[in-house]
């Protein structure tokens, strides 16, 4: 009776070493989601260890984006507009990789970019603000595709600055920062 009780003892510890872990892990799967969707930024770069995604804007006026992280890889494309908002999504050495408003991207030395923010706007004939409010004055009308100075953003606005032209917008109508972002 020896042996079969200490094999049974063993079967039992077996098991409740596997029921502890399994609960271990779907109290993990419980904690991580809800620290995503408070805003916690979970990643960080391997390189700058600065919050990855985040953005930036192009500082150059024309710059390939190559299909991986070196010289020696094909450039698929060229970006041709300055100041145009990215969002970098990885890092590697000096390389960048990086995503447009369409989701494009690729690699990019970190040389042709720039933390200086900026948006693009959205809707079409979008109007800025004189106050972070849907009934305060008009200051101008911005089309779609604008790519304006981004300043203060509280929860639901966004300080702007495009063509001499200051006012606050809705941050639902930006691309180029996050919805949860909060800018002084």
């Amino acid at each position: 009776m020896g042996s079969g009780s200490t094999g049974l003892k063993k079967m039992k510890q077996l098991v409740r070493s596997m029921m502890l872990g399994a609960l271990f892990c779907a109290t993990m799967v419980m904690f991580v989601p809800q620290a995503q969707a408070a805003g916690d930024a979970t990643e960080k770069g391997s390189v700058t260890n600065l919050p990855l995604p985040r953005y930036v804007s192009m500082k150059a006026a024309e710059g390939n984006v190559r299909r991986g992280p070196s010289l020696t890889h094909r450039i698929d494309w060229v970006f041709t507009r300055r100041d145009m908002p990215l969002r970098i999504t990885a890092e590697h050495g000096h390389w960048r990789r990086v995503q447009d408003r369409d989701g494009q991207g690729g690699w990019v030395h970190y040389s042709l970019l720039s933390g200086t923010r900026t948006v693009i706007i959205e809707q079409d004939m979008m109007t800025l603000r004189t106050r972070p409010d849907p009934t305060a004055p008009v200051t101008a009308a911005l089309e779609a595709g604008v790519v304006a100075r981004l300043g203060e953003c509280d929860v639901e606005w966004c300080r702007l600055n495009a063509g001499g032209f200051k006012g606050w917008a809705p941050k639902a109508r930006l691309w180029g920062v996050g919805a949860q972002e909060i800018r002084d």
